[in-house]
């Protein structure tokens, strides 16, 4: 199932607060790999880590599933393994998308789409892999503690967490080049100053991210003992976090 072309941002001049409705669905896929550096390279690399740590017998959840990507990459990186693939979105739209595109790809496991929020709770459970592309950041801050807390608990043992986070520097010098340098790359994409400026607006209250080390001491806050950054552009990153019980600096 292709997506339209994004020109949602083209003719606005008076940008409300950003949400995934009908219009931004319908151009999603789009927007997300031009918007977004090296997505193709991060949703790789997440299912990749994903193969190393999914255990039979578990669930594997992405929260903040969109339209399914993530499930379907997912699906074939983890093929050897018995989980259920479970997606977890707020948004109705965006669920119906992926239920098109995942049922036409006809996934090798059984998957489960749910619309919930997980600002109020998830029911995570027997969770070996978790994922979280460009999802955390537009959770409120105050629940963000309590969330990574609920998947940390839903958790087997060495299981993990994936994230892809958009960052911010507490060095403002820094902070303002990087944020050039993105905007440099969302040109070469296509997009105009206007389209730049107006989603800019629009995300001001609803996308909140964090330092690098505010997410690490999030991680280690809620539990997950071994947490390392596996990728970075600017002020994009990656971080893997793995829950274990085991002690520090036990040789397997």
């Amino acid at each position: 199932m292709s997506s339209g072309q994004d020109k949602v941002f083209e003719k606005v001049t008076d940008p409300r607060d950003f949400t995934f409705n009908k219009e931004v669905v319908s151009v999603f896929d789009d927007m997300v790999s031009r918007s977004v550096p090296y997505y193709d390279e991060m949703q790789r690399m997440t299912a990749e880590l994903a193969q190393d740590f999914a255990q039979d017998e578990t669930n594997v959840y992405d929260i903040g599933c969109s339209t399914g990507t993530t499930l379907q990459l997912l699906d074939g990186a983890i093929e050897n393994r018995n989980v259920t693939l479970i997606g977890l979105d707020n948004s109705e739209d965006m669920l119906a998308k992926a239920e098109q595109k995942l049922s036409a790809a006809g996934l090798k496991h059984p998957y489960d789409l749910k619309l919930g929020d997980a600002q109020k709770g998830m029911g995570l459970r027997n969770a070996s892999v978790v994922t979280m592309l460009l999802t955390l950041q537009f959770i409120r801050p105050l629940y963000r503690e309590r969330l990574v807390r609920e998947i940390h608990e839903g958790m087997v043992e060495n299981g993990c967490l994936i994230l892809i986070e958009k960052l911010t520097s507490e060095d403002t010098l820094f902070n303002r080049l990087f944020i050039k340098h993105y905007y440099d790359y969302k040109r070469r994409r296509g997009y105009s100053n206007t389209e730049i400026s107006m989603k800019r607006e629009a995300l001001e209250n609803v996308l909140i991210p964090y330092r690098l080390e505010e997410n690490f001491d999030l991680l280690r806050g809620a539990g997950f003992r071994h947490v390392e950054m596996f990728f970075r552009w600017y002020n994009f990153c990656g971080i893997v976090a793995v829950k274990s019980t085991e002690a520090e600096g036990r040789v397997a």
